[in-house]
């Protein structure tokens, strides 16, 4: 079993920055290839970032390559997602997830956070 417990949401200014950090515990994050996906009102959730165990590998959606930036820190057990350049578009709820491989987060995530509020205003 893992928990996964996201913090960092907030309200902020177009153009602004945010940096969402997930705490993972029980079996160790290393296990996993880690995922921050979201959900805006009305519309599915979708996979944002990715991020392989090792940290190797990394996905980005289309719509936040250049602007997101996510990393892992193994041995605290942590999963951030860096945000510049926020946009109104990018207001949703942001969660964690955890997967046994990065080919997979996609669509089998094993694990999930509990989610938290990006609102970013124009």
């Amino acid at each position: 079993q893992v928990q996964l417990v996201e913090s960092g949401g907030g309200l902020v200014q177009a153009g602004g920055s945010l940096r969402l950090s997930c705490a993972a515990s029980g079996r160790t994050s290393s296990d996993y290839a880690m995922g921050w996906f979201r959900q805006a009102p009305g519309k599915e959730r979708e996979l944002v970032a990715a991020i392989s165990r090792g940290g190797g590998n990394l996905h980005y959606a289309d719509s936040v390559k250049g602007r997101f930036t996510i990393s892992r820190a193994n041995a605290k057990n942590t999963v951030s997602l860096q945000m510049n350049s926020l946009r109104p578009e990018d207001t949703a709820v942001y969660y964690c997830a955890a997967a046994s491989a990065l080919a997979v987060i996609r669509t089998s995530p094993n694990y999930w956070g509990q989610g938290t509020q990006v609102t970013v205003s124009s």
